[in-house]
């Protein structure tokens, strides 16, 4: 059995199986009492009781069922089935009464009785009911066609059964006007019920179907039993409990069953449709049916050698003359039909050739038998060379098994439960290689309905409108500078990778790669520059790879790559030549640009998914940017434990700021010559909750990223200030130098006016705070360095260049920064005594600074000859363990107080004739004591706002 098949089947079933159990009930009831009604019931007593109290109970339970149905009904047919439940209460009543005379009292029913009048009043009900459930018309001459008919059919039937029995039973039951009327009451009431019936069986309501033909069913074998009864041979001879009972019987037992057989009507049933047809040709043979049923009877009397009784001829009489004015109605309908259907067919004619869409007819064989004239604008293709033709030789090969599937699904499903459906599809195009369509093939939307057997499609282009889906996909999906893969293809690309993944396929692999240097490009040269150099990258990525590998953008300069099915070492040599790759100069805006690149490798393990993978590739990326950059970089587990650990430590460090664990230590800088102390250094170390004093070396490996170390930065920035300006206000003018990562100065979290706003909330006069330039990094512009260093210096702040010496950096940052210091770097210091050519380097250097009008300082000076050597090489301050360690507030006020330090081999305050053997006054540690002066602000490190750097 097909899905469809099934479909339809399986309600079926179900509903027809609850459906039997009453219709077997029924039928038994029904049965059973036809079986006593033939033998007799075996009684006479029991006959006379079943034949009328029985049948009193049978119309008493049709009625109490339609009372029943009648309280759910909708309100549109509640009227009708309470007119049915009245008309069978009456037949209740009359059966009733009837039985009274014969089995309570024991008497004949006398020939006019209160039941008479009971069955007399069965029809009306049941007439008025039907006429509730007909199919209302909707015209005047519908309503005359509708009487007319009604009577056609009534008038035959009167006719014919005048000549064959009422004639004879009006001069049967004698002179009395009384008795006969009665006696030609109960045919007369049955033809005008049977007329009603055989009326309103061609125009019942659709709605609730089977009821109604149950009802009607059950009204023509009660009238047909009625007919029997009147029969003066039949009624002669009749005795309750008798055969012609069992009609009656089943009459009522029918109606009770009517109103409920409904709810089990099948919806996914289709009327047939040669049914439908039968049906139409009655109805419209129905007039003349009548009237060749009343020509009988007036021919059987013609033939029977009577006389022509006058009922029958007034009768015949209004009956052709009703069929006359019928046919008249009808032909003056039939014009109406006429000129309203011409007009409405050139009118959907104009729309259907005046629309934009084409319309096709197709024919059950698949054959072309219309088409519209928007063909030739659609599909480029002229209406009379696609008519003939079939309409699979005009869908793509691709598409058709589909569209094959869909039309025979939609066929074999019911029309009233799917009256169209839709069909996308590529249609053959006339104009190959134009605009619209892609060699010659057009994507097409139709709908699809059913029509006499075949189809008929409306079908518009919608070719642009699949390619903007398609497009917009691809941008979802795609980087729109690079045309890459973005993040998100990227991962369910890694995803399917691992899931598809087989013994024996090779290891599959995430490279992460990242360029070194690309925001100096932006910088410097410009974002357009910047984008430009991406896209080049991205190409040589693409070029530099196998055909299944898969290159990604993931932002910014950040890019992927999935390697599937090879070995270690060939994703090593693959990683490698994208290195070089996008190792080589860039041209960019008529130059060259170079950038570098860092790659991080990891392979795909038993388990893993797609964000572990690029977590472990990201991790192994930064490890080769620590390790020096432009190196490529395997994942180890090892790599994942330094993460927690630093992570660990970072946070650590922070809630040790939080927690007041931080202290700020100074270390003096002294003039060589003379000793004095010119300023002094602020330095930050960590004392934990146990009292053990961290160095920087132990606490600042979490600061690798400024992001950690910001607030810890400003912290120590704001403690230095408010300490310095302290000591100005207790007569020791010294300037604190405060160290600076080029990158935290620019940093957003330290904007324009901070450090300015910083001097002036704590009144700090102008050259008490000197910035000391630490680090250098390419991607920095010196020119926006450049102009916050001239923002600081209006503002009184000192600058002084770290390391100066270290690197080509730092000479070119003197040559076009505003400095006012440079710090000699510590490792020029060292050798200064020991080595000759590291001496006439520093000496240079220091000749370089004296000549821009440049003050020197000299860092890491521990020895008492390193001193005398930078003297006399011209160098004018120094720090070190050769004058002082770290001090507390408490012992700096004390070095203060006291001026400076002995300077050895210098005559003057503070030196000693001894050829510079002096001992500095401080020992050669961190003199860190007990006592501390007091901050200005205790909460200053907590409450201050430190932003992320």
């Amino acid at each position: 059995m097909t899905s469809t098949g099934a479909v339809l089947g399986g309600p079926r079933s179900r509903e027809g199986a609850s459906g039997l159990l009453p219709q077997l009930v029924l039928a038994l009831l029904c049965g059973g009492y036809t079986t006593g009604a033939v033998l007799g019931w075996g009684a006479a007593d029991v006959a006379d009781f079943m034949g009328d109290f029985g049948l009193s109970l049978a119309a008493a339970a049709a009625a109490v069922s339609m009372l029943l149905y009648a309280r759910r009904a909708a309100a549109g047919h509640r009227a009708a089935w309470l007119l049915f439940a009245a008309s069978s209460t009456m037949v209740a009543l009359g059966n009733g009464v009837w039985g009274w005379y014969e089995v309570v009292l024991h008497r004949p029913v006398p020939q006019t009785s209160p039941a008479d009048f009971c069955f007399l009043l069965f029809a009306p009900p049941a007439v008025i009911g039907l006429l509730v459930l007909a199919k209302r018309p909707v015209t005047k001459a519908g309503w005359v066609c509708l009487g007319l008919d009604t009577w056609l059919i009534g008038g035959s039937l009167l006719t014919l059964s005048w000549s064959l029995a009422l004639a004879r039973t009006a001069r049967f039951d004698g002179p009395s006007t009384a008795r006969v009327a009665l006696s030609l009451a109960y045919p007369l009431l049955d033809i005008v019920l049977v007329s009603m019936v055989l009326a309103l069986h061609f125009r019942r309501s659709p709605a609730n179907r089977s009821a109604v033909n149950t009802a009607l069913a059950a009204l023509a074998l009660t009238v047909l039993c009625d007919a029997l009864f009147t029969s003066p041979l039949l009624r002669e001879h009749y005795r309750s409990g008798q055969i012609l009972d069992a009609g009656w019987f089943a009459g009522s037992m029918l109606m009770a069953y009517a109103p409920w057989v409904g709810r089990r009507e099948q919806p996914l049933l289709r009327p047939g449709t040669t049914t439908r047809r039968v049906t139409g040709s009655l109805s419209a043979l129905a007039p003349y049916l009548a009237a060749a049923v009343c020509t009988l009877g007036i021919l059987y009397d013609v033939t029977t050698g009577e006389k022509c009784d006058k009922v029958v001829l007034l009768t015949g009489s209004t009956v052709v003359l009703a069929l006359v004015i019928r046919q008249g109605i009808m032909l003056l309908d039939n014009i109406a039909l006429t000129q309203e259907l011409t007009q409405k067919e050139n009118h959907f004619r104009s729309l259907v050739q005046g629309s934009s869409d084409v319309i096709m007819i197709a024919a059950p064989t698949g054959v072309l038998r219309y088409v519209s004239p928007a063909s030739v604008g659609v599909y480029g293709r002229d209406p009379e060379e696609l008519i003939g033709t079939e309409l699979s030789a005009h869908i793509h090969p691709e598409d058709l098994g589909r569209v094959v599937h869909e039309v025979r699904r939609f066929l074999a499903a019911p029309p009233g439960e799917e009256p169209a459906t839709r069909i996308e599809c590529r249609i053959r195009s006339g104009r190959r290689g134009g605009p619209h369509g892609q060699d010659g093939w057009l994507n097409v939307e139709s709908s699809v309905n059913r029509y006499q057997g075949g189809l008929i499609f409306n079908s518009r282009d919608v070719t642009e409108r699949v390619r903007l889906q398609a497009q917009l996909q691809h941008n979802a999906s795609h980087d729109p500078l690079t045309d890459l893969p973005n993040r998100l293809l990227f991962l369910d690309r890694v995803d399917r990778a691992l899931g598809g993944r087989r013994a024996g396929d090779g290891r599959a692999a995430v490279l992460y790669v990242d360029l070194d240097g690309f925001k100096a490009v932006n910088d410097s040269i410009g974002h357009q520059a910047g984008d430009h150099l991406l896209t080049q990258a991205a190409r040589r990525l693409q070029d530099a790879l196998r055909a299944g590998d898969t290159a990604a953008r993931l932002g910014g300069d950040e890019f992927a790559v999935l390697v599937c099915g090879a070995l270690e070492h060939q994703i090593r040599e693959i990683a490698e030549r994208l290195r070089a790759a996008l190792c080589e100069p860039y041209r960019v805006d008529g130059g060259e640009v170079r950038v570098g690149a860092s790659i991080g490798i990891a392979f795909a393990e038993p388990g893993s998914t797609a964000g572990e993978l690029m977590r472990n590739a990201d991790l192994a990326m930064y490890r080769a940017k620590q390790a020096g950059k432009g190196r490529v970089e395997l994942y180890a587990p090892q790599l994942q434990a330094d993460v927690v650990r630093r992570t660990e430590l970072a946070t650590r460090l922070r809630r040790a700021l939080h927690d007041g664990e931080f202290t700020l230590l100074h270390q003096p800088v002294v003039e060589l010559a003379g000793g004095r102390i010119a300023g002094v250094e602020a330095q930050a170390r960590w004392r934990s909750a146990q009292g053990i004093l961290f160095t920087p070396a132990e606490f600042l490996r979490a600061a690798e990223d400024i992001d950690r170390t910001s607030e810890l930065g400003s912290w120590q920035l704001e403690q230095a200030v408010a300490q310095a300006a302290l000591r100005y206000g207790a007569g020791h003018p010294v300037p604190v130098t405060v160290k600076l990562s080029v990158q935290r100065l620019l940093h957003r979290d330290l904007p324009a006016g901070a450090v300015e706003g910083l001097l002036e909330r704590h009144d700090l006069p102008p050259g008490g705070l000197v910035v000391e330039l630490t680090g250098s990094d390419p991607r920095i512009s010196l020119d926006e360095l450049e102009r916050r260093l001239t923002e600081l210096r209006r503002a009184g702040v000192r600058i002084s260049l770290g390391g100066f010496g270290s690197g080509h950096a730092a000479l070119s940052a003197l040559r076009s920064l505003p400095v006012d210091a440079v710090k000699l770097d510590r490792g020029f210091v060292e050798g200064v005594v020991e080595s000759a050519r590291l001496r006439k380097v520093t000496s240079g250097l220091l000749g370089i600074a004296a000549d821009l009008g440049v003050r020197t300082v000299a860092d890491g000076v521990d020895r008492p000859e390193q001193v005398q050597a930078l003297r006399e090489m011209g160098c004018g301050q120094g720090q070190g363990m050769a004058f002082s360690g770290l001090l507390d507030e408490h012992r700096l006020r004390g070095s203060l107080t006291r001026g400076g330090y002995p300077v050895p081999g210098d005559p003057g305050r503070f030196g000693k004739p001894d050829g510079g053997r002096s001992v500095p006054q401080e020992t050669a540690c961190e003199q860190v004591g007990p006592r501390t002066v007091p901050l200005p602000s205790r909460r200053s490190h907590t409450e201050t706002r430190v932003p992320p750097a």
